[in-house]
This record gives C-alpha cells, sequence and structure tokens, in this order.
C-alpha cells in the first residue's frame, strides 16, 4: 500500500517564491506545489508542458470545493490544452493559466478572502 506524500493539512498563502520553491507556513519546498483546499502538496510538473490530466486528477477529484483553479506556468505562457479545458468547464471549475508571480498574488488574495481557490504552481527557476 503506498503512502499519501507528505503534505501540509490545510491551505495557507505562499509567503515567498522564487530560485526553485517556495515558502508557506513557516516551511520551505524545493519543486512545484499544488494548493487545495484540504492542503498543500508537492506536485510533479517541472514546467507547464509536464501538466498533464493525470497531474490534474487531485483538482478534479475535488471540483465540487474549487470554483477557481490557478495555474502558475512559470515565466514563460502557456496554453491549455482544450481537452483540459473542456474539462475543467464540464466540472464548473472556472480556470486561469498566468505566470507563476501572478498565480501567487492572486491564490494569496482569494484565499485571504474565503473564496474556493485552488492553484497548480511551477517553482521557477
Amino acid at each position: 500500500m503506498a503512502s499519501e506524500p507528505r503534505h501540509l493539512p490545510y491551505p495557507a498563502p505562499i509567503e515567498a517564491y522564487g530560485k526553485g520553491g517556495f515558502r508557506f507556513a513557516d516551511m520551505s519546498h524545493r519543486g512545484s506545489l499544488l494548493c487545495l483546499p484540504d492542503g498543500i502538496w508537492p506536485w510533479p510538473p517541472a514546467q507547464a508542458s509536464d501538466i498533464t490530466a493525470a497531474a490534474l486528477e487531485p483538482v478534479f477529484a475535488r471540483a465540487e470545493t474549487i470554483g477557481l483553479f490557478l495555474i502558475g506556468a512559470g515565466r514563460g505562457g502557456w496554453i491549455l490544452p482544450r481537452p483540459m479545458r473542456e474539462r475543467f468547464k464540464a466540472l464548473s471549475i472556472s480556470v486561469e493559466v498566468t505566470s507563476t508571480g501572478s498565480a501567487v498574488s492572486t491564490y494569496n488574495i482569494l484565499l485571504g478572502e474565503g473564496r474556493r481557490v485552488a492553484a497548480g504552481l511551477i517553482a521557477d527557476q
């Protein structure tokens, strides 16, 4: 039986980001993050092109608790493939792709307002 990866079991604002990682809840993490309503997990994608339907499955599984999913695609731009965009729409989740910095800022503001927000954040190198 595989154990669940270590994670923070509650949502928290992102305190800092850059140099390949993030700081949140007085902790630090190297690599990308998946920030969901029930916690913060390490996220395998190292760049936006690594984002697959499988990488988004934890988001889709929590659709009823998420109103907006932010994708912080690093420093470069990225267009969410149509099948993924359609899956978000079918689940009534709005999705926005921006730079990681913009996604972090928006996530922190909406989380502070108690909104139903989640984010997949690619670590800038």
